[in-house]
C-alpha cells in the first residue's frame, strides 16, 4: 500500500504565495507520475497539475498555468506544488495522487491539505 500525506496548506491573502509538499511512503513502484487535484465546496474535482518520474514532463491547465509550478524529489519521495499569484478563486481542499506506470489512472490519493485564500 502506498500512503501520501500532504502538508503546507493554509490560510493566504489574494497574491500570496503557498508552497504544498506531498511524502509518499509504503510500497514502491519503477516510477511513477505524480499529480496535484483540487475540489472547491460543490465544484467537481479539478486537476491542477501533473508530473512524470524525470520530472521533465509537467502538465496545467489553464486556470493555474503561469502560476502553479509542480516539481519532484524522487530520492526523497517528495512532491511540491508552488503556487504564486494566488485569487480566491484557488480555495479549495488539494489532493496529491500517484499514478504508477503501467496503470491508465491515479490509484493512491492523499487526505488533502485546505487552501483558502482571501480577497
Amino acid at each position: 500500500q502506498v500512503q501520501l500525506v500532504e502538508s503546507g496548506g493554509g490560510l493566504v491573502q489574494a497574491g500570496g504565495s503557498l508552497r504544498l509538499s506531498c511524502a509518499a511512503s509504503g510500497r514502491t513502484f519503477s516510477s511513477y507520475a505524480m499529480g496535484w487535484f483540487r475540489q472547491a465546496p460543490g465544484k467537481e474535482r479539478e486537476y491542477v497539475a501533473r508530473i512524470g518520474w524525470s520530472g521533465t514532463s509537467t502538465y496545467y491547465p489553464d486556470s493555474v498555468k503561469g502560476r502553479f509550478t509542480i516539481s519532484r524529489d524522487n530520492a526523497k519521495k517528495m512532491v511540491y506544488l508552488q503556487m504564486n499569484n494566488l485569487k480566491p478563486e484557488d480555495t479549495a481542499v488539494y489532493y496529491c495522487a500517484l499514478n504508477p506506470a503501467g496503470y491508465s489512472d491515479y490509484r493512491y490519493w492523499g487526505q488533502g491539505t485546505q487552501v483558502t485564500v482571501s480577497a
